[in-house]
């Protein structure tokens, strides 16, 4: 990808003028493999899709009415004169710029190589790098009926289409599926890719040799089977913020949601407890922290807390959360045995 700054908005005023563009297209490739393997932030361009924002700033009047009809192409100069594009909900927020537009802009980005094989390409508005596509095709083909409806809470008929016609092979094929939009797609893509330094983290910490007592955790999981499982002696559950259809007949009912502090507190507990010999790196302590901080700033949460034990010798304690708006969920296990 190019700089985009001081620099860029001089070319794009003199683009605007029928001036010259940037520097040869051929240093994309260069640099575009560069880049980082994921989309780690919510943004709607992944960074190995920066050409296709780089190729509306910077392309000459000509260049765009190659692939644009004419005004769609004035119309762009035009705004990025004023100030350059930075994200794709900018470009679409141009008059003339619909999805029809996006693909033509897309296929000129991509025929002038600002981008290359790297950039799957733009889908309900969402411009998906490779590695994202085969995140998000993994995630939905083996993500739980419960989550994935917490994923999706306004799409419950979306969410009940992918499940019934899975496995993809391709995030096209997803974003196809009837009742699967823009924000949907967003947030399926969200669920896959956003949480890495965290479940990176679980891992380390599943990964732990823990005989007699120790920790579990885990990103993605079906939260439901795990409430409703039968759950050998003393088993206690308490719920906070789940629909009445949805919340267990054994259970009680807090009237709180979680916070932030509270999954934060519960984390670091069953993390500190699980690395006491500190086996684990501190910088992949450190990230996956700062990605739980990141990930749960300033929402809420339903979920359970769940305790039982095996026999007489031996306890386990379960907590599990999920975002009530985007689905994100995270659980802990602890257990000991004599």
């Amino acid at each position: 990808m190019r700089r985009i700054g001081s620099a860029l908005l001089a070319v794009s005023m003199l683009a605007g003028c029928g001036g010259v563009e940037s520097a040869p297209a051929s240093e994309t490739s260069s640099i575009e493999s560069q880049q980082a393997p994921l989309t780690t932030t919510d943004v709607d361009v992944a960074p190995e899709c920066q050409g296709i924002l780089n190729f509306v700033n910077v392309a000459s009047y000509a260049t765009l009415d190659a692939y644009l009809p004419s005004d769609v192409a004035s119309n762009l100069v035009a705004a990025r004169a004023v100030s350059p594009f930075t994200t794709l909900a900018q470009v679409t927020a141009v008059r003339g710029v619909g999805p029809a537009r996006l693909e033509q802009i897309e296929g000129g980005a991509r025929a002038q190589s600002y981008i290359g094989p790297s950039c799957v390409g733009i889908m309900d508005t969402l411009a998906i790098s490779a590695d994202d596509n085969a995140a998000i095709v993994s995630l939905v083909n083996t993500i739980s009926d419960s989550e994935l409806h917490d994923v999706l809470p306004d799409a419950w008929n979306g969410a009940s289409n992918l499940l019934n016609l899975r496995p993809f092979t391709s995030t096209q094929a997803i974003s196809d599926v009837y009742g699967i939009g823009d924000v949907s797609l967003r947030n399926i893509r969200n669920s896959a890719t956003l949480s890495r330094p965290l479940e990176a983290l679980i891992s380390a910490v599943n990964a732990l040799p823990q005989p007699d007592y120790g920790a579990k955790m885990a990103r993605h999981f079906d939260w439901w089977q795990t409430v409703i499982a039968q759950h050998g002696y003393g088993h206690q559950l308490e719920c906070f913020g789940l629909e009445p259809t949805s919340t267990p007949y054994s259970a009680t009912v807090r009237p709180n949601l979680a916070d932030a502090a509270e999954v934060r507190a519960e984390v670091l507990g069953t993390v500190s407890f699980a690395n006491r010999n500190n086996q684990i790196s501190s910088s992949v302590v450190t990230a996956g922290l700062a990605n739980l901080d990141a990930l749960t700033a300033g929402r809420s949460f339903k979920g359970c807390y769940l305790s039982y034990a095996d026999d007489p010798w031996s306890g386990h304690n379960i907590a599990i959360y999920v975002d009530t708006v985007n689905g994100f969920s995270v659980m802990t296990h602890t257990y000991w045995s004599e």
